[in-house]
C-alpha cells in the first residue's frame, strides 16, 4: 500500500468523533490549526481509515497454518455452529447377470460432528495527547497500535487452528479427539525415534512407512500430498547430505517421493511449541509431523469472521477501536487422509 494518506474517511467514525468532546479539546488547543470540531473531526477520521488499512495489509508469515490448510469464511458470521459430516466409503459391488435385480448398493456413510463457533476479540485506541502528539510532529497515527491488534488475533486463530482449544471445546487439527491415526516411526539403530539420531536410510523409512500406512488402512483411497514438518527436523533434512553425493536428504524427498508436492516447514510442530502442538512440553517433549492431502474436500479452517474492525468508541478523551474474529477451528471431513507422526525430533 502506498504511504499516502487516504482522501476518504469512514462516516461512521466522523460521526463518533464529533459527537464526542475530543475535537472541540483538540480546536481549543493552541497551534492545532483546526478551524472547527466538524474540521478535526475529518481529520481524524482520515487518520483511522489510514490505519485501519494499514493493518489489514500486515502479514505474519511466522503463522504457518494459514498457508498449510485450506481456509473457508463461508459459514454465515452469525451462526453459533457448523454441523458436518466425516465419511467412509461403504457397500461393494459384483459380478451380475443379464437380468439382475439384487444389484448391492455402494454409499457413503457420515458421521455428524458439530462444532462450536467462537468470536476473538481485542482493541486498540490513543488517547487525546497521542492525537495532539502526531498533529504537532505532522505524523500520522502510529499504526503499530492497529497492527498488534491484528496480531494478536491471528496468533489466537493460529494457535486454535494447530491445536484448539480445550476450554470452549474449540477443535485444532492435533486436537487428540479428531479421529486422525496416529504413526509411530520405528527407532533406528540408535534406539531413537529422532532424525537428529538416524541414518540418511532410517529417516526415508520413515516417509515410505507413513505412505504405506494410509496406503493401506485407506485401500490406497487416500493420497497425501503435503507435508508439515517441525522446524528442527526441516533443518536437519536442508543440512544432511546423502553418503558420497552433494545431495540433502530434503531436496531427495522432493524429487523422489512424488505425491508429495510441498513440505512446509512450521516452528509450531516443535517439541517446545507448547501453545500449538498437544504433544510438547516445556521439556522433554515430542515434536509432530503432519502427512496430509492439502484439499478443501478433506479439511478446512473455519473463520466465519476473519478480522473485522468496528467504527470508534470515544470513552472520555480517548477513541477506541475494537477488533473481533469468529473461528470454528478445524472442520475435518476425512479423518485418514491424514497423518501424525510423533517422536521425529
Amino acid at each position: 500500500m502506498s504511504n499516502q494518506k487516504s482522501m476518504r474517511y469512514d462516516q461512521n467514525d466522523y460521526e463518533a468523533l464529533l459527537a464526542s468532546n475530543i475535537p472541540a479539546s483538540l480546536v481549543g488547543t493552541p497551534k492545532m490549526n483546526f478551524d472547527d470540531a466538524e474540521e478535526a473531526s475529518i481529520f481524524f477520521a482520515r487518520e483511522l481509515d489510514y490505519v485501519k488499512s494499514q493493518s489489514y495489509d500486515v502479514e505474519y508469515p511466522e503463522f504457518t497454518a494459514m498457508k498449510c490448510f485450506p481456509m473457508s469464511s463461508e459459514v454465515d458470521p452469525g451462526a453459533e455452529t457448523i454441523t458436518y459430516y466425516s465419511y467412509d466409503k461403504v457397500g461393494l459391488a459384483k459380478i451380475i447377470s443379464n437380468y439382475a435385480t439384487d444389484l448391492p448398493r455402494a454409499d457413503v456413510k457420515g458421521k455428524p460432528t458439530t462444532a462450536i463457533i467462537k468470536s476473538l476479540g481485542d482493541s486498540y485506541g490513543y488517547s487525546i495527547q497521542e492525537m495532539r502528539a502526531s498533529r504537532m510532529a505532522g505524523k500520522s497515527l502510529d499504526t503499530r497500535k492497529a497492527e498488534s491488534a491484528r496480531y494478536q488475533i491471528d496468533y489466537l486463530n493460529n494457535k486454535i487452528a494447530w491445536c484448539g482449544d480445550a476450554e470452549t471445546g474449540l477443535r485444532g487439527v492435533l486436537s487428540k479427539d479428531n479421529d486422525i491415526p496416529i504413526f509411530v516411526p520405528k527407532a533406528g539403530a540408535s534406539g531413537s525415534t529422532k532424525f537428529a539420531d538416524m541414518t540418511a536410510d532410517e529417516i526415508l523409512g520413515v516417509f515410505t512407512a507413513m505412505q504405506k500406512q494410509m496406503a493401506r488402512t485407506t485401500k490406497k483411497v487416500e493420497k497425501a500430498d503435503t507435508l508439515a514438518m517441525p522446524s528442527e527436523c526441516y533443518i536437519e533434512l536442508q543440512n544432511r547430505r546423502i553418503e558420497g553425493t552433494d545431495t540433502t536428504l530434503l531436496t531427495y524427498i522432493q524429487k523422489n517421493l512424488k505425491d508429495i508436492k510441498e513440505i512446509i516447514d512450521c516452528p509450531e510442530l516443535d517439541p517446545d511449541s507448547v501453545d500449538t502442538n498437544p504433544y510438547a512440553k516445556e521439556s522433554g517433549g515430542q515434536g509432530v509431523m503432519l502427512m496430509y492431502k492439502k484439499d478443501a474436500r478433506k479439511l478446512t479452517i473455519e473463520n466465519p469472521l476473519p478480522f473485522m474492525q468496528y467504527p470508534v468508541q470515544t470513552q472520555g478523551l480517548e477513541m477506541v477501536v475494537p477488533c473481533e474474529a469468529r473461528t470454528a477451528g478445524a472442520v475435518i471431513y476425512y479423518p485418514m487422509s491424514l497423518l501424525i507422526a510423533v517422536g521425529i525430533c
